[in-house]
């Protein structure tokens, strides 16, 4: 029953280079590069973002029509499909004019030569590799970059459509930061000095507006919901969530119907504010005093805030802007985003759980997620509704957002691997987190690279791209093995 409200999308820009005297020496040859060209085009087109063909870029005068084209349609990512060699005087007016992250694609129709009846024509419509060092080595002298160059078969080579997929992955992440808003609503929990952060230095880094926000906003467009719409939230949880017996926490206590009802009306109240404000996301912290609407808001957001993270709406407690932008990335790779921390290791089957007591991302859940009544929330006033669960077995990656002395932004990413067993049930979400070469010397690798607590937690093994995205937002990351 969980749709996600934004469609994972972006707009890559495609061009082909060619050195255009072959066309005049060899009849034929324009017609069969358009045709491998085209197949390039659907080859990115599958995975589901918007693709501007700009045709092919010849001699240096039509390179600077194309670039003056490409800065208008603000594409997200540029392929440059290397079809044949080409001379660098048709690549460089593009890489100089167009602020856009640009990657190489160098990928032969044939695997190999036909030797028997190999021929010029045959070569150059091969010589995709031809021209590749000479594009990056004048990038370079320009003081540009290439971000990748992905080798190999246009036809059946599925590492070359796994890398094209990867960089249109990429792309969906940068695509979600340019313009997204995420909202900030309270302030840090108290004494955490990690959690604070400047949401000028966010824009400036990411791309992203921070709209300042009063709990009062929240109970604004909460005193607006309507019963309907409170039944069919109801209706949602009743169909996404497990609500099992207490086990062995005396805090925990089956999911009573009134704490059900609340959060539902406070689901509610989150999707009208996320609506109203038009918010991408949104990171909150407040406690307010006894017995008043905005400490039974605040306080009963969780089940929502794990809806609209399956929803493609990162919602992140604690004031963790940082973290927020974390999962905001992760679920725009389609691999999740949970708002995690580090809980208690197993020093005896080497695992440490990895979880927390708030927002969580149900699309990426081993199973049905719990939800259990809490007495109290530990370390924190309210009580209420609290989401548990184990993330998917396998794979695992974890993006944590810090900033340095300096003040500049910095990636902490790190990968592991989910395994099966017992949690403790708690109401909160916990996974078993295995790394390597043994978890403790991972989590002290970890520490030392001065992240803060929290971190978004997804699945796969996807250190690669968000190194690379790090990079194109010239943002430090360090892969911590």
């Amino acid at each position: 029953m969980i749709q996600r409200k934004n469609k994972r999308t972006a707009k890559i820009g495609v061009f082909a280079v060619v050195h255009e005297v072959y066309f005049e020496q060899f009849e034929g040859l324009r017609e069969k590069l358009c045709g491998y060209h085209n197949d390039l085009i659907e080859t990115v087109k599958v995975n589901g973002v918007e693709v501007v063909d700009f045709g092919f870029s010849g001699n240096n005068s039509q390179a600077y029509k194309l670039a003056a084209e490409i800065k208008k349609q603000d594409v997200d990512l540029l392929i440059c499909n290397m079809i044949t060699y080409a001379t660098s005087s048709v690549f460089a007016p593009i890489i100089l004019g167009c602020d856009v992250p640009m990657i190489l694609t160098a990928l032969q129709p044939r695997s190999k030569l036909d030797y028997t009846k190999a021929s010029t024509f045959m070569q150059l419509e091969n010589d995709n590799i031809c021209a590749v060092p000479e594009f990056v080595g004048v990038a370079n002298r320009l003081g540009k970059k290439i971000y990748d160059v992905i080798i190999g078969t246009l036809y059946d080579d599925e590492a070359a459509m796994a890398e094209i997929a990867k960089w249109c992955n990429i792309a969906m992440a940068l695509h979600g930061l340019k313009g997204a808003r995420l909202g900030l609503m309270g302030h840090t929990m108290e004494a955490m000095y990690d959690m604070h952060a400047d949401p000028t230095a966010i824009s400036a880094a990411f791309g992203i507006h921070v709209p300042l926000l009063e709990i009062d906003d929240a109970v604004e467009v909460y005193n607006e919901v309507t019963e309907e719409e409170i039944q069919a939230k109801i209706k949602v949880i009743d169909e996404e969530f497990d609500m099992p017996d207490p086990k062995s926490d005396p805090i925990t206590m089956k999911l009573t119907d009134a704490d059900k009802l609340q959060a539902a009306k406070s689901a509610v109240a989150l999707d009208r504010l996320v609506d109203k404000y038009n918010l991408t996301g949104l990171a909150y912290y407040y406690e307010g005093l006894d017995n008043t609407v905005q400490r039974t808001l605040a306080s009963t957001f969780i089940v929502g805030n794990s809806i609209l993270n399956a929803q493609g709406i990162p919602m992140c407690g604690e004031f963790d802007i940082k973290t927020c932008i974390a999962m905001l990335i992760m679920d725009r790779l389609n691999i999740g985003g949970s708002f995690a921390e580090f809980h208690p290791f197993d020093f005896e089957e080497d695992f440490i759980l990895v979880g927390h007591d708030g927002p969580h991302h149900l699309a990426i859940a081993e199973g049905k997620p719990i939800l259990r009544s809490l007495k109290k929330y530990h370390g924190k006033p309210g009580s209420g509704a609290g989401v548990e669960f184990k993330i998917k077995e396998g794979p695992i990656t974890m993006l944590g957002i810090t900033q340095t002395y300096d003040g500049k932004f910095k990636f902490v990413i790190g990968e592991g691997f989910s395994k099966s067993g017992a949690i403790p049930p708690t109401g909160n979400t916990n996974t078993r987190g295995f790394f390597e070469p043994t978890t403790k010397e991972f989590i002290k690798k970890w520490v030392m690279e001065g992240p803060t607590h929290h971190y978004a937690l997804g699945i796969g093994h996807h250190a690669d791209e968000l190194a690379k995205i790090a990079d194109i937002l010239g943002i430090e990351g360090v892969v911590v093995k």
